[in-house]
């Protein structure tokens, strides 16, 4: 029944209810029918399914540069959902940019300027300045944005999805002058050559019943594979644990690498996709799962096309599992690194992470048991199985064994991931993979695992860099995203930034992380630092946060007090009240 002919009726039954005068349009949502054909129009024959939310959004945001309200409730509409919820959702992601009835609309051009620690030590403040002075506010929008996954070219910038590294406002400029809006492919090992080179001879083996789960398991046990998201948790345990729950069960792979100074996935799966996915099915197979889900974050455009290119390849040769290999992506939200939030986000929902137990690995996507691994865990299964597991526990230094990638950013001559011996020192990694410190920097301190790994000084640059190996000294490696500082950075400024990211980041869910992070930034950026009520409140961030970004988003202050003498920290401030 057309709406006007419903609120006639709904008059005709009740008299007196249903009207308000001063009222200029019906109670609730409506419906431009406009907009509506839009949607229509962009969904085509797609499933409304309720997880696919994300990924509408992000459909009607490519085509018309924002979510407006039409399109909104012409969406909610469609997929039968209640308004508050899709705006909801649409309005937790920092990617997402939702214009209210009567607002304008953004500019035709963003550009996003990395602020993440290394892209701030190499000059992104003085090069966000230098755009809005030089760029018209009403074409070009300019705003801040958290790490892109490029801190070896820092400073970075984005122009819509086309990442300019090295950026200065001329390049930058270059990029919005020739309408380059969309990623730079890298060339990368396409499906025909990856399979003449023995690629998905494995996962072929496999699946004909030529190895048992089990054998590929021990392989994976006996070189110690572990986690390298960041938590370090065997990956042969990991599959027991899930096939031991009931069918039906998943895989999800995550692909939200967003713990600033990471970059590590993007490098593989930029260059040699199919080895990751690979060992993405050799992992559905081991656990005979249903299906297969890939959360990449939005920030890797370039990676997203390389595998809407070939996982249809593999679809094609019937090496998906049967309900298929499917590629979800993020929309600007760190806390979707964290897995049950992850999960939240590939189901439709904001990505707030879940309490636990049960654990994803019985209460998963879709309420499902779920294998949940990191992009370079399973990249490394086909070369384990084909090497051996003694050949990987070969190498390691300092009682570790394995290799690790290392992303190394900030003041070192050569950046970059860098594939080394797991236990290597700081210093062993400096002088022999980075060689050395930038020209004119002297070294002072470094992050051993990213934003929430805590900061050491340069006189315990001989800890190994490994897993356990860190937090006798209040730090962790995680995935091993090694940021360092020389004697030009200033340790308040420092902190401050990486405090700021968790405080941005926090999902507001728990009050401890939501307000604690915000009280923190403020206690730092005061003239002298309240020592005794920071460790209080970091105390009480550790304690009682729901997850891993409230639990660690203290480590760099606490590592810093207690690693940098309180003389440092006094010259540092002192330093800052200068400039």
């Amino acid at each position: 029944m057309p709406i006007d002919n419903q609120q006639s009726a709904a008059v005709r039954q009740h008299p007196g209810r249903g009207v308000n005068k001063s009222r200029k349009h019906l109670r609730g949502r409506q419906v431009d029918s406009n907009a509506l054909d839009e949607v229509r129009l962009l969904l085509g024959e797609s499933p409304r399914q309720r997880d696919l939310l994300i990924e509408y959004f992000h459909l009607i945001q490519d085509k018309f540069g924002y979510l407006s309200a039409p399109h909104l409730a012409a969406l909610a509409e469609e997929m039968n959902l209640p308004m508050a919820e899709v705006y909801e959702c649409a309005t937790f992601y920092a990617h997402f940019d939702v214009v209210k009835e009567g607002e304008p609309p953004p500019p035709a051009v963003t550009v996003r300027v990395c602020d993440s620690l290394s892209c701030q030590l190499a000059g992104a403040e003085q090069l966000k300045s230098a755009l809005i002075a030089g760029t018209n506010p009403a074409q070009v929008r300019v705003i801040n944005a958290p790490c892109m996954g490029r801190c070896d070219t820092a400073p970075v910038a984005e122009v819509g999805h086309y990442h300019v590294d090295n950026a200065s406002a001329d390049t930058i400029q270059v990029a919005i002058d020739n309408k380059h809006f969309h990623p730079e492919i890298p060339d990368y090992l396409g499906y025909e050559d990856y399979l003449a080179g023995g690629g998905y001879a494995l996962l072929k083996h496999c699946l004909a019943g030529d190895y048992s789960w089990e054998q590929m398991q021990s392989v994976l046990a006996d070189a110690n594979l572990k986690g390298l998201g960041g938590a370090g948790f065997p990956t042969a345990s990991k599959w027991q644990f899930v096939r031991q729950e009931p069918k039906p069960r998943y895989v999800a792979i995550n692909g939200d690498e967003g713990e600033p100074g990471t970059f590590k996935d993007r490098g593989y799966m930029e260059a040699d996709p199919h080895r990751f996915l690979e060992g993405v099915l050799i992992s559905a197979w081991a656990v005979e799962a249903e299906a297969a889900y890939i959360y990449l974050r939005d920030e890797y455009p370039a990676v997203r096309q390389i595998l809407l290119n070939e996982i249809p390849k593999l679809v094609a040769a019937g090496l998906a599992p049967s309900g298929g290999i499917h590629l979800r992506r993020g929309a600007g939200s760190y806390i979707c690194g964290e897995e049950s939030a992850m999960i939240e986000s590939i189901e439709g929902k904001p990505g707030l992470p879940r309490h636990r137990p049960p654990f994803v690995a019985q209460v998963g996507l879709f309420g499902r048991p779920t294998l949940v691994n990191n992009v370079e865990t399973v990249y490394w299964i086909r070369t384990l199985f084909d090497k051996g597991a003694d050949w990987f526990i070969a190498h390691g230094r300092n009682g570790s064994k394995g290799l690790r990638s290392y992303s190394v950013s900030g003041r070192v001559k050569n950046p970059g991931v860098k594939l080394a011996p797991a236990g290597i020192s700081m210093q062993e990694l400096l002088d022999e993979y980075c060689g050395g410190m930038a020209e004119g920097h002297q070294f002072k301190g470094y992050l051993p695992g990213g934003a929430s790994g805590g900061v050491l000084p340069a006189a315990m640059a001989d800890i190994p860099l490994d897993f356990g190996t860190l937090q006798p000294y209040g730090c962790f490696i995680g995935s091993a995203a090694v940021v360092v500082l020389s004697d030009q950075d200033n340790m308040r400024d420092v902190v401050v930034n990486l405090l700021k990211f968790f405080e941005d980041e926090s999902c507001g869910q728990c009050t401890p992380c939501r307000v604690g992070t915000q009280k923190m930034v403020t206690l730092l950026q005061a003239p002298d630092w309240d020592q005794a009520l920071l460790k209080e409140l970091s105390n009480a961030m550790c304690d009682a946060s729901i997850c891993g970004l409230g639990q660690a988003a203290s480590n760099p202050v606490t590592s810093v007090l207690q690693h940098f003498d309180g003389d440092l920290i006094a010259t540092d401030l002192l330093a800052s009240r200068v400039d």
